[in-house]
């Protein structure tokens, strides 16, 4: 099989690869896609191709003749879930897979560690220089907590969720989540549409991990913001687009929420004199929550693991389409 590779890697995540695909033809792309947010650069190769993994263009999966089976090079894929890409993937019976067990592990545990270092008061105390005793010492020590019975409802159930609800549990927290559909698997107690605004007037974190899509457009606004609890706090480790950010800073301006732990923004960066870098309690990453030492790696192992599945004719792991 012809195998097209668009994914920038390591020397030794390319050495996997080889070894993995040995007698098998891999195509490496002129212009590795370094980023999830980039457009897809055109290759005539792709013409070729019966397998591909990385980030390839939807629309020269849509010429390519020959493909037969598509690995995303992460959990989400917002580039391709579209009504009409859907269609086509199953008129012409291509599997499409993604990356959700590459990435499910690192950004739940951070996540989590947004969540720990809004208990423990860490952004405060990091920069806090007071001596044992004195009345600003005995504030900060008195203004930490822990998770323990707190109820953090997690509004996005994919794999990822899942892994920071099963993080969550031996901290005693109270977890409930939020999906469109509940598949009965779950682990923990589910919030429908109609039990959504209960469920945000409940929580005292709200963990965001929803993917783009039209549904999910901007789905944290105003209104949203509204139906949660005072002094609660946001965080999005999903994708920036999901939340109206002028709703989000009115909410931190009004007390609406205590404070908020963005992964992702939009546009991504922020530009410099963006409000959000002003807020106090606005705390920002530059989207890696996914990121973990070789990185390729990862992907090129879990994909071996799916090539060799697909060659044996067994289910696909993370398979979407």
């Amino acid at each position: 099989m012809n195998i097209f590779v668009d994914l920038a890697m390591s020397p030794n995540a390319l050495a996997a690869l080889r070894a993995g695909t040995a007698g098998h033809r891999l195509l490496f792309s002129r212009t590795p896609a370094v980023s999830v947010l980039a457009t897809p650069s055109a290759d005539p190769q792709f013409a070729i191709a019966d397998v591909a993994l990385g980030q390839p263009d939807p629309k020269a999966i849509a010429e390519a003749r020959q493909l037969i089976w598509i690995q995303v090079s992460s959990s989400g894929i917002t580039r391709y879930d579209k009504p009409q890409f859907r269609a086509l993937m199953a008129k012409r019976q291509i599997a499409v897979s993604n990356s959700a067990s590459v990435y499910c592990e690192p950004c739940a545990v951070h996540a989590l560690s947004f969540l720990v270092a809004q208990a423990r008061c860490l952004p405060l105390a990091l920069q806090t220089k007071t001596p044992n005793g004195a009345p600003a010492w005995n504030e900060l020590r008195q203004s930490c907590g822990t998770l323990r019975g707190e109820t953090i409802l997690i509004v996005g159930y994919g794999a990822i969720g899942k892994r920071l609800a099963q993080l969550l549990l031996p901290f005693g927290a109270n977890v409930l989540a939020y999906r469109r559909q509940a598949r009965g698997e779950e682990g923990v107690p589910m919030v429908t549409d109609v039990e959504l605004a209960s469920a945000l007037r409940q929580a005292g974190h709200i963990v965001n991990i929803l993917p783009e899509s039209p549904q999910t457009w901007r789905f944290f606004d105003a209104a949203r913001f509204a139906e949660i609890s005072h002094g609660s706090v946001f965080y999005n480790i999903g994708r920036g687009t999901t939340v109206d950010q002028n709703a989000l800073l009115e909410a931190l301006h009004s007390g609406c929420l205590k404070a908020a732990w963005l992964n992702v923004t939009d546009p991504e960066p922020l530009p410099d004199n963006h409000p959000l870098w002003q807020e106090p309690n606005c705390f920002i990453t530059p989207h890696v929550a996914g990121g973990h030492a070789d990185e390729s790696l990862s992907l090129v192992r879990h994909f071996v693991e799916n090539f060799e599945r697909y060659v044996r004719g067994e289910p696909l792991l993370d398979r979407v389409m």
